[in-house]
């Protein structure tokens, strides 16, 4: 039986007549005695006695009635489910972040979030590695690196640009960099994942190596060693912003290099039918970036 069929029975069943039925449905009176006709023929029983002005329904009709309202009602409370709305997200939230803009930036988004969504649920991986989003059924990966080749759908959230920091204490001991060749004399903290500081000069990106004194896989723990006074380190700005903001660590620019840009990028398996859950996440992401700032 088709839902649309018996959808058409129990408008026929409600309006005494065919011909009420079809005005109410939008459709021909033949269509509604075609399709009724289907419906009997499928069920080898008649549905309704018929007369030239009304219809009744038979003891078989009376007999499929609750059975039909109750497909019909769940086929309707399924597509409720699924159809997003355009404000109101619901359902199960999955996606991956970095570790530390998990932590300061994703979670602090969050209570907000939720109560703007009371049926929206999250569950968030923080991690440093890169996850199959396809693979592990994710919405949704927030990335910041410089993007290669992928069959994922990339939405440029916020700039992201890599900063050289230091604690004050570590500056005052040890004095503030100046230029590329100042760096030998100082102590770093370096990532593994980044075991070569990119830096461009003359427009051209180039990988140096520097004196890595602390070598770590974890972006908070390359952070607090800075933190500390152990050495200089580079990450990116949204990984230090608040401590940027606080003092407790220190831009430094160098006379004869910049920084490397990169941003924060939210990967999507498919642009097409992406749900409102993920529309009103990167919504927030995207106002959170703008107003820490």
């Amino acid at each position: 039986m088709q839902i649309a069929d018996l959808r058409i029975f129990l408008a026929v069943a409600s309006a005494g007549s065919l011909s009420a039925a079809a005005r109410q449905l939008d459709i021909g009176p033949m269509q509604v005695s075609r399709r009724i006709a289907v419906l009997e023929e499928e069920l080898s029983v008649r549905l309704f006695h018929r007369t030239t002005r009304s219809v009744a329904l038979t003891a078989e009709g009376e007999a499929l009635l609750p059975h039909a309202t109750t497909m019909v009602e769940a086929e309707n409370s399924a597509l409720g489910e699924l159809r997003p709305s355009a404000t109101k997200a619901s359902g199960l939230l999955r996606l991956t972040a970095p570790s530390v803009f998990g932590q300061t930036i994703v979670l602090g988004l969050l209570p907000t979030l939720l109560a703007r969504h009371p049926e929206l649920r999250i569950e968030l991986d923080v991690s440093d590695r890169v996850v199959d989003i396809v693979g592990q059924g994710l919405d949704l990966a927030i990335r910041i690196a410089t993007l290669g080749d992928s069959e994922l759908v990339a939405r440029k959230i916020a700039a992201n640009p890599r900063v050289l920091v230091a604690s004050p204490r570590y500056l005052q001991q040890r004095g503030r960099p100046r230029t590329l060749g100042d760096l030998e004399g100082h102590d770093c903290v370096v990532l593994q994942a980044v075991p070569r500081w990119p830096f461009v000069i003359d427009r051209q990106l180039q990988r140096i190596r520097v004196n890595a004194r602390i070598t770590t896989s974890n972006v908070a723990t390359a952070r607090s060693a800075a933190e500390q006074g152990l050495g200089l380190v580079m990450l990116t700005y949204w990984d230090v912003q608040q401590q940027l903001r606080d003092g407790t660590l220190l831009d430094i620019d160098l006379e004869d290099a910049a920084m490397e840009d990169l941003s924060v990028w939210a990967m999507t398996p498919t642009r097409r039918h992406v749900p409102t859950r993920v529309k009103v996440f990167l919504d927030a992401l995207e106002q959170e970036l703008a107003r820490l700032r």
